[in-house]
């Protein structure tokens, strides 16, 4: 019984390892990427919460989660006002893209 149940177990263990990883490269709402890839999709396809997300994030530089003007924008900002999300967005987009470069 323990054999038959293992390779079932191994295909579910692969497709949530695959999709893990196929999300994790997928750019996330508001970012640059994402921006520029909204932008390049027919309007059409975008779902309300993608048009808020571009309105919110994408028309305005400064507000484009990972831009360079954001960056700074949230380097002027005291850093015990940071929400959490700001933290760690700022450590992806400012600091770690930023030595990759």
């Amino acid at each position: 019984m323990r054999r038959s149940a293992t390779p079932a177990l191994l295909k579910i263990i692969g497709v949530l390892t695959a999709s893990a990883i196929i999300t994790a490269c997928a750019d996330k709402p508001g970012s640059e990427g994402w921006c520029q890839t909204m932008g390049e999709k027919s309007k059409s396809e975008w779902t309300g919460s993608d048009t808020k997300t571009y309105a919110t994030h994408c028309l305005i530089e400064s507000t484009t989660i990972g831009s360079e003007a954001w960056c700074d924008d949230l380097k002027e900002k005291p850093k015990g006002e940071w929400m959490t999300q700001e933290v760690a967005d700022f450590a992806q987009y400012c600091v770690v893209e930023a030595v990759q470069q």
